[in-house]
């Protein structure tokens, strides 16, 4: 009575713990690990404030947030040990890291989101055909794939929850339009979503890593909005009616398709440059784009961080959402095929709309914050703050939930709205050639008296 028993299921891991413990224990025994988690909001908030520009904080928060190799090399272990608990059903399945894991636009602490891969199975189980016989596996049929998926998931749940080592609080989410195991890895600390049949979010993986890889502002633009917009709740951990890090990607990618010239080639161009090699359909869905870095001519863009991040805001808060889509297929405004309030194109099944989920009050607001940051952007070109000075500025400064606070109040107090105001505000500056800046992002003084 009183003891624990153990379940016969052994991961690789092991624990390695002393026979005799005491609470001394001396500091050479202890081994020095890397950290896994993203540092605090006040310690960010200090590296931004002693950058030495706004590109050196915008790379400064990206080398602080992207997954170290470390924490990568942990994510695909992670997914082995799953794969020996989904091999004792299926013997040649493989378990596959994608999404943030692997896209590189993962941040330390995000979410571990795992493919099982049955497809070696299937080779398998085909029927051969030649000769006067059908000769062919004998396997168990369902109505649909859908139901198939739904079971294979709900036994690898049930075997996670009753057998796997280290996995805590499983969920199965199987009504959902992509079902999936949902559950805690306790040794590695990865909050874990496995799915099977979802080979496209296997290519949006791979698309979104040569996205990254063709320039090197990419990432760092990307993580810097995606920071911001957490800043000010404008993303949530909790599914709803807010703005994806996946749909807030989409957007900074179609915006560096509309710079001039492009950083950025489209989804169709990528397509052209492809070859034999490269061709990829995936349940009558065209996902074919090249994947040979080298065969992309890289970009004549010479803007800086700095100025991307500005129009970035400048360009959305601005943006006509009420009748255009946003398709990076295509690399320019559309007229929305339906009337949610944001829609950005699937660029694999292109009849979705990725951000279907936003309402029309948190689009108000996402487009409110873009707008007042590009008007403190601008103010800071206008007043020359000194990065030496105690007060935040360039990202810091946009960083902070009083901006959010502020439109709010202003509303409040003033008839006209924050947004109206702002905007004006922004287009006087354009026309303004006093506060004009070029394509490398260095500010211009006029000299007109």
């Amino acid at each position: 009575m009183g003891t624990e028993a153990a379940i016969p299921f052994r991961s690789r891991f092991f624990n390695l713990k002393l026979k005799n413990s005491s609470n001394e224990t001396s500091e050479q025994s202890c081994i020095p690990c890397c950290n896994q988690s993203p540092p605090s909001s006040k310690k960010l908030f200090e590296l931004l404030c002693d950058a030495e520009s706004i590109d050196d904080q915008l790379n400064t928060l990206l080398k602080e947030l992207q997954l170290t190799e470390e924490n990568t090399k942990l994510r695909y272990l992670t997914c082995s040990l799953i794969e020996d608990i989904a091999a004792a059903y299926f013997p040649d399945c493989a378990v596959r890291p994608f999404g943030s894991s692997v896209n590189s636009f993962g941040k330390l602490g995000c979410d571990l989101d795992m493919f099982l891969d049955l497809d070696e199975i299937g080779k398998f189980n085909a029927h051969k055909t030649s000769g006067n016989f059908l000769m062919e596996f004998q396997v168990k049929n369902v109505p649909s794939e859908r139901i198939a998926t739904q079971k294979i998931l709900s036994v690898i749940g049930e075997c996670l929850d009753n057998f796997g080592p280290g996995c805590v609080g499983v969920q199965k989410i199987l009504n959902a339009r992509c079902p999936l195991v949902r559950f805690s890895h306790q040794a590695s600390g990865f909050q874990c979503d496995l799915t099977t049949n979802n080979r496209i979010a296997l290519k949006s993986s791979e698309l979104l890593y040569i996205y990254g890889a063709l320039d090197s502002r990419v990432r760092a633009l990307v993580f810097s909005i995606r920071c911001w917009a957490r800043a000010h709740s404008l993303t949530s951990s909790i599914p709803g009616a807010w703005i994806t890090n996946f749909s807030l990607t989409m957007m900074v990618i179609f915006f560096l398709q509309r710079r001039s010239p492009p950083i950025l080639p489209t989804l169709d161009y990528l397509k052209t440059l492809a070859d034999a090699e490269d061709k990829c359909i995936i349940e009558g869905h065209n996902c074919t784009f090249i994947c040979d870095l080298n065969r992309i001519k890289p970009s004549q863009n010479t803007e800086t961080l700095e100025l991307l991040l500005k129009e970035f805001f400048e360009y959305f808060g601005n943006f006509a959402f009420n009748k255009n889509s946003i398709n990076i297929r295509q690399g320019r405004e559309q007229n929305k095929p339906e009337p949610s309030p944001l829609h950005i194109q699937n660029p694999f099944e292109t009849s979705l709309n990725i951000s279907k989920n936003v309402s029309q009050s948190q689009l108000q607001k996402f487009v409110d914050l873009a707008r007042e940051s590009a008007w403190i952007l601008h103010q800071e070109d206008k007043d020359h703050p000194s990065p030496a000075s105690n007060q935040p500025w360039g990202l810091a400064a946009l960083l902070l939930p009083s901006v959010a606070k502020r439109v709010s109040h202003d509303k409040k107090k003033r008839k006209k709205p924050a947004s109206e105001r702002i905007k004006n505000l922004l287009e006087s500056i354009k026309s303004s050639p006093e506060n004009s800046t070029n394509t490398n992002g260095k500010r211009t003084v006029s000299t007109q008296a």
